[in-house]
């Protein structure tokens, strides 16, 4: 079987090195100079350091080339450039497609999946496409430490051919139908994983990091019960999972973007010394706009957004959200 990887930043590389233990796998990447460095390394110095490539594992920039004949292709480039990729992969091949990417699209403020069924439409997407996310820093699957994910997909058997595709050495993978739960839990946690660094860094301690975690898979739900999501998925590990991973880990750039951020770095700043992209601050922006069409309250992602792109201060913010008036849980 032939697998095809779109992206090759660290997650991306590190979903093909894992494949290609079991499989014949191409990675692909747009920037030749990247492809080339790859080939030479045989390894990702650029995102993952220097762990190498299995012999399975090949390196093309030629569209055309990489998707020849395969079985499968896994998107992993960022979600602003999805829907550039889906309509040049449409065009080239019928192969199920599965993305990786986690955010809301700009302008637009589209999810993945949404994306899919403009471009590929309704009926092709729910019987062609899904979603693999959960609790997964690159860094640790590419070491072979114990990762469990989930893939959802409308059609029940695809997301179980993808979970036995990829269900093998350290990697678990159940499986759902809630394509739009899951795609919200990616998106959405990386929002909350900023607060939760903005907290960390002004140094509240462990009781206000629960405190926004718990609130913020509040906030997530809500949001995507809203866009007809499963309640139960947020309890798992494209929800609960990943959010609590992306709020506490050492290798979450969303929250290192909160750390930087309370520290009083400039926002410009942060992002030129991150040498990652961390989706989040786009998606912080586009979730607030969605929310207000969607009338769903989500204060602690209103703040985010306004300490990013409003020049607030993450002091100012954390007091707002603190002084706003008591309710329920």
């Amino acid at each position: 079987m032939k697998l095809t990887v779109l992206g090759a930043g660290a997650w991306g590389t590190a979903l093909a090195i894992h494949l290609a233990h079991q499989h014949k796998v191409t990675l692909w990447a747009r920037d030749a100079g990247h492809v080339s460095g790859m080939k030479k390394a045989r390894s990702n110095p650029l995102y993952l350091g220097d762990f190498l490539f299995p012999n399975r594992l090949a390196i093309e920039d030629n569209l055309q080339a990489a998707l020849s004949n395969t079985d499968l292709i896994l998107s992993v480039v960022p979600t602003s450039g999805f829907r550039e990729i889906l309509q040049h992969v449409s065009k080239i091949s019928s192969a199920p497609i599965i993305w990786a990417n986690k955010g809301l699209e700009n302008v637009t403020s589209k999810l993945p999946h949404e994306i899919s069924q403009d471009v590929l439409g309704k009926t092709k997407a729910s019987k062609n496409v899904g979603v693999l996310s959960g609790p997964s820093f690159a860094a640790e699957l590419v070491r072979e430490l114990p990762t469990a994910v989930t893939c959802a997909s409308e059609n029940i058997e695809l997301a179980k051919f993808v979970a036995e595709t990829f269900h093998h050495g350290n990697m678990r993978v159940y499986m759902s139908t809630d394509v739009v739960g899951v795609s919200v839990g990616g998106a959405l946690k990386n929002v909350i994983a900023i607060a939760s660094g903005i907290s960390d860094g002004m140094g509240f301690g462990n009781n206000a990091r629960a405190a926004l975690i718990t609130r913020g898979l509040a906030e997530i739900s809500r949001f995507g019960m809203a866009l007809g999501a499963s309640g139960d998925t947020f309890s798992g590990l494209a929800g609960a999972g990943d959010l609590v991973l992306t709020c506490t880990g050492e290798y979450s750039r969303n929250r290192e973007v909160g750390i930087r951020l309370a520290k009083g770095k400039k926002l410009e700043e942060v992002l030129a010394g991150l040498g990652h992209v961390a989706e989040g601050v786009n998606t912080a922006i586009e979730v607030y706009k969605r929310s207000k069409v969607l009338s769903v309250d989500m204060p602690i992602t209103s703040e985010v957004c306004h300490v990013l792109h409003d020049a607030k201060s993450p002091k100012e913010a954390v007091l707002d959200l603190l002084g706003r008036s008591l309710k329920t849980e």
